[in-house]
C-alpha cells in the first residue's frame, strides 16, 4: 500500500491526506465515544445497582434478625419499578434462599443454591451484583441481583449511531469544500514537475522552471532554476575531473576516493566502487556521506572539517559504509588534503576493509556486556549504566526510576519441565519486557529469574504505573511446553534516583528491598521504596539480625528459658512447661525471640537455630542430675522449615540416642500455620517421630483459615489454643465461644488442650468450667531461666 501511495501524484496524495486525516478523525472520535459512553453506562448502572443493593440490605437486617419474611419480600419488592432486574434474592446467613423477587418465573430467574460462590460481576449484557448484609461488621446474610442490561445497551447505542451519523456527515462536507485550495498547491507543483521531466529527457540545462506564485512554491521554482545552473557548472567540472583522475590505479586492493570538500566523490577506484556494490560512473559524483552509516554521519563530518583545517598532517579514523546490498562494512581511512588544478583543495581517502576485525572486538565487548541466554544486558553492564544515570541526576537535577523485577513462580516451570524450558520463558519475557519498554530506557538481566530497569527521566508515579503494565503484561503471559502450559507473576521494586540519591549499590539494595516487600506482601506487585517505609525498615532491621544470629550460634550467645504449662484440674504432678529461647548481646541484655525469630525464618536460619535450642536443651537435662525423674513434658518449638528439612529427622534420633533422652517426655510444638503450608511434610515429620515415642503439639491453633478441616489429618497429642482467643474470654462472647467449640473438638478428637495467655484467676476458673486440660501465662508463671524452674511453681491455681 505504501509503495502504491509513494507513486501517486501530488494532487493525488494532498487529497489521500485529506481523506485520511477525515476517515482517521472519524473513527477515532467514534470509538473513543463508544468507549467512553459504554464503560461510563456500565460503571453507572453497576455503581446504581450495587448501591441498591447496598440500600436493601440495610432494610432487609431486621428482616434476617426477627425471621419476618413478608418485610423482606417487600424491600425485594421496589425492584419492580427497574425493567433491567431479573432476579433478586435474599439469603440468611447460612446461605439459605430467605426471599426472593422473580420477574419471570423461568429457569434462569431462579435464585443460585449458594451465595458463597457468587461475585459482582458484568457478563455480556448480565449483571450480577452480590452485596453482604452485616451489621456492625458481622454479616447476617447477602443479598443478590441479576439485571439483564440489553434493552439499555440497545439505547445507548442507537444514540452513539446518531453522533456518529453526524461525525461522518460533518467529515464529508469538510472534504468536498477544501478541494478547491488543494489545486492551489498541486497546479505550481505539476508545472515544475513537468519542467524537471523536460530537462532530464534532453539534458539541456538551459531550460527554467516558471514561477507562478510568490509564495513557497516560487521560492521553491527559484532555487529549482538555481540548483539547474549549479548542476550544468558541475557537470562541465566534473567532465575535467574525469580527465584529471584517469591516472588512479584502480586495481589497487585498497579503496580511493577523492571528495571535494563538500564531500562529493570527484573520482573512485575500481576496487572501491565494486567494493560499494556499483560501478565506478555511478559513484562519481555522488556524496560520500550517502555511503556513510547513519549514525556515523557526524563523525565523518567532524573528520573531513578536521582534515581541511590541518592539510599538513595525516589523519585517520574507522568508520561504517553502507553498501547498495545493505551490508555495513567497517574501513580504516587514511585522509590528506590535495590541491586540484582550480587551487581548491579536496581529500583523498584511502580506506582498508577492517570489518572482521572490528566485528571480532565487537562481538567480544558485546560478551562482555550482554547476557548470553537473553540478549539483554547483563549485571555489570546494568551497574555502570545506574552509575551514569546518577551522574545524570546530579548534574541536571532530574529524577530517573531503578526497577527491580523478579519472577514469581519460575521455579515451577523448572522442576516440572527442566531448564530448557526455564531457558525458553526467560527468553521469551526478555523479548516481551524488551518491547514494552522505551527505546532511551535500559533492560538488564541480573541472574538467574531477576531483571533490572532503568526508567529515564521519570517520577515514581509514572514509574509505578509503567512497572504496573508490565507486571499485567507478564501476568498475561502464557507459556506453552509441549503439554503442559503456565503463567507466571513477577514481584517488582522501585527506588528513586535523583540529586540525593547513593551509589549503585545501595540503589540496588532499596529497589532489592522493595521487591522482596512486593513478596512479603503476596507476590505479583509493585512497591515502592520509601525511606520511612516501616515494612522495609522491618525488613532491613531483619536483615541485620542475620550476622548477630549467625554470630550467636557460633558464640553460643542464646540461652534458654522455661514457662510452665500446669494442669487446670491440678491433678499433674511432673514438671511441665515449654523451652524458650533468647539472645545475650554484647552488654548481657537478655532479648526477647520476637525480635529475632523472623529474620531467622525468613533467611532459613531457623533450622539450624532449632538444632542449637535441641542439642543444648538435651545437653542441660541429661547433666542435671534428677531433672528427668520430676520432669513430665518438655515442649520444644520447631519451625516450618525445619519440618520440611530431610536432615532434621536423623538429626533428632541422634540427638536422642546420644544424650539417652526419654522420647515420651519430649514433645514437639509445631504452629498451625506451618503445619498447613506443609502439610504433607508435617504429616510425614509427626508420624516417624511419633512412632519413636515422642509427643506433639498443635501451637496457635484457630489462627489459620480452616483449623477444624486440617486437625483431622494431623497426629498431634495436645492443641495449644491461640491467647488471642483466650485473653478476652471473659468479656467477649465470640472469643468464649471459640475456646469452648476448639476444646470440645479437640477431645473429641482425643487431644489434650492447653490455654495460652492465662492472664488471671478469673479466666483459669472459666477455663476449668469449659474443660480445658492445660494453662499457661502469665498468671501461672513467667518464663525463666531453665536452672530457676520449680516444680510447683506460685501459680494463679496453687493460689486459688
Amino acid at each position: 500500500m505504501i509503495s502504491t501511495v509513494r507513486d501517486l501524484s501530488i494532487k493525488h496524495k494532498l487529497l489521500l491526506i485529506l481523506l485520511f486525516s477525515s476517515f482517521a478523525s472519524v473513527v477515532l472520535a467514534g470509538i473513543f465515544l463508544f468507549v467512553l459512553e459504554i464503560g461510563e453506562f456500565q460503571k453507572n448502572i453497576r455503581d446504581d445497582l450495587s448501591l441498591m443493593a447496598k440500600g436493601i440490605g440495610n432494610r432487609s437486617t431486621a428482616a434476617l434478625l426477627f425471621d419476618d419474611k413478608s418485610l423482606a419480600d417487600e424491600n425485594l419488592a421496589i425492584l419492580t419499578h427497574l425493567p433491567t432486574v431479573q432476579t433478586a434474592c435474599l439469603y440468611d446467613e447460612q446461605g439459605a434462599v430467605f426471599a426472593q423477587f422473580l420477574k419471570h418465573k423461568s429457569k434462569a430467574s431462579t435464585c443460585p443454591l449458594s451465595p458463597k460462590e457468587l461475585t459482582t460481576r458484568l457478563q455480556g449484557v448480565e449483571l450480577y451484583v452480590v452485596q453482604p448484609v452485616a451489621v456492625d461488621s458481622e454479616k447476617m446474610g447477602t443479598i443478590y441481583i441479576h439485571a439483564d442490561l440489553s434493552h439499555e445497551y440497545w439505547r445507548k447505542l442507537r444514540f452513539i449511531g446518531l453522533l456518529f451519523l453526524v461525525l461522518i456527515t460533518t467529515s464529508v462536507l469538510t472534504f468536498f469544500s477544501s478541494k478547491p485550495l488543494l489545486r492551489l498547491i498541486s497546479s505550481p507543483i505539476k508545472k515544475l514537475v513537468n519542467t524537471v521531466r523536460e530537462i532530464s529527457a534532453s539534458q539541456d540545462y538551459s531550460l527554467r522552471a516558471e514561477r507562478v506564485n510568490n509564495d513557497e512554491l516560487g521560492v521553491l521554482v527559484d532555487a529549482f532554476n538555481s540548483l539547474i545552473h549549479k548542476v550544468d557548472i558541475q557537470n562541465q567540472a566534473l567532465i575535467r575531473a574525469k580527465d584529471q583522475y584517469l591516472a588512479l590505479y584502480d586495481d589497487n586492493p585498497t579503496m580511493i576516493f577523492n571528495v571535494t570538500q563538500d564531500g562529493d566523490i570527484l573520482s573512485v577506484n575500481h576496487t572501491g566502487a565494486q567494493q560499494l556494490g556499483l560501478k565506478v560512473e555511478d559513484v562519481q559524483g555522488r556524496s560520500i556521506f550517502d555511503f556513510v552509516y547513519g549514525d556515523d554521519l557526524p563523525l565523518m563530518h567532524d573528520f573531513v572539517k578536521t582534515c581541511l583545517l590541518r592539510p599538513q598532517r595525516v589523519h585517520k579514523q574507522e568508520i561504517r559504509k553502507v553498501c547498495t546490498s545493505g551490508q555495513v562494512i567497517w574501513l580504516k581511512e587514511t585522509a590528506s588534503v590535495v590541491e586540484s588544478d582550480n587551487q581548491r583543495n579536496s581529500l583523498l581517502l584511502v580506506c582498508e576493509d577492517v570489518t572482521e576485525t572490528r566485528l571480532l572486538n565487537e562481538r567480544i565487548a558485546y560478551q562482555a556486556t550482554h547476557d548470553a541466554l537473553t540478549g539483554l544486558a547483563n549485571r555489570s553492564a546494568f551497574d555502570s549504566y545506574i552509575k551514569h544515570t546518577v551522574a545524570l541526576a546530579q548534574a541536571e537535577n532530574s529524577e530517573h526510576a531503578l526497577c527491580y523485577l523478579d519472577l514469581d513462580q519460575f521455579k515451577v516451570v523448572n522442576d516440572i519441565c527442566g531448564h530448557l524450558a526455564g531457558d525458553e520463558l526467560l527468553r521469551q519475557l526478555s523479548d516481551i519486557l524488551r518491547q514494552h519498554i522505551r527505546r532511551q530506557d535500559l533492560i538488564a538481566r541480573l541472574g538467574g529469574d531477576e531483571f533490572g530497569v532503568v526508567i529515564n527521566h521519570c517520577t515514581l508515579s509514572q514509574a509505578f504505573h509503567a512497572c504496573e503494565n508490565l507486571r499485567n503484561i507478564i501476568n498475561d503471559f502464557h507459556f506453552a511446553w509441549e503439554d503442559k502450559s503456565f503463567t507466571v507473576g513477577v514481584s517488582i521494586g522501585i527506588s528513586s534516583i535523583n540529586n540525593t540519591s547513593g551509589n549503585a549499590v545501595e540503589l540496588l539494595k532499596e529497589a532489592d528491598a522493595a521487591c522482596y516487600a512486593a513478596k512479603d506482601r503476596g507476590r505479583n506487585r509493585v512497591h515502592v521504596f520509601h525511606p520511612d517505609d516501616q515494612q522495609l525498615a522491618q525488613r532491613q532491621g531483619e536483615m541485620q539480625w542475620v550476622g548477630k544470629i549467625q554470630r550467636g550460634l557460633e558464640q553460643n550467645r542464646f540461652c534458654l528459658f522455661g514457662q510452665p504449662i500446669v494442669a487446670v484440674t491440678g491433678n499433674d504432678t511432673g514438671l511441665h512447661f515449654e523451652t524458650l529461647v533468647r539472645y545475650r548481646n554484647d552488654n548481657g541484655l537478655i532479648i526477647p525471640p520476637g525480635a529475632f525469630l523472623p529474620a531467622a525464618e525468613r533467611y532459613n536460619l531457623a533450622p539450624a537455630l532449632d538444632r542449637w535450642v535441641l542439642s543444648t536443651l538435651f545437653e542441660w537435662i541429661a547433666n542435671k542430675p534428677g531433672f528427668l525423674d520430676q520432669l513430665s513434658v518438655c515442649s520444644i518449638n520447631l519451625s516450618g522449615l525445619s519440618m520440611s528439612d530431610e536432615s532434621m529427622l536423623t538429626y533428632i534420633s541422634a540427638e536422642f540416642a546420644k544424650w539417652d533422652i526419654p522420647t515420651q517426655k519430649i514433645c514437639f510444638e509445631i504452629t498451625e500455620t506451618a503445619a498447613i503450608a506443609n502439610l504433607s511434610y508435617a504429616t510425614n515429620f509427626i508420624n516417624q517421630l511419633r512412632e519413636q515415642g515422642c509427643l506433639f503439639s498443635l501451637d496457635d491453633f484457630g489462627s489459620g483459615l480452616s483449623s477444624f478441616a486440617y486437625l483431622k489429618n494431623l497426629p498431634v497429642d495436645f492443641l495449644k489454643i491461640d491467647g488471642l482467643f483466650v485473653k478476652d474470654i471473659l468479656d467477649d462472647k465470640v472469643d468464649l465461644a471459640m475456646v469452648r467449640s476448639i476444646n470440645e473438638i479437640g477431645h473429641v478428637l482425643g487431644k489434650k488442650t492447653i490455654a495460652e495467655f492465662v492472664e488471671n484467676s478469673e479466666i483459669l476458673a472459666l477455663l476449668r468450667t469449659l474443660g480445658v486440660d492445660y494453662a499457661q501465662g502469665y498468671g501461672i508463671g513467667k518464663p525463666v531461666p531453665l536452672e530457676d524452674l520449680k516444680l510447683n511453681p506460685p501459680s494463679l491455681m496453687a493460689r486459688q
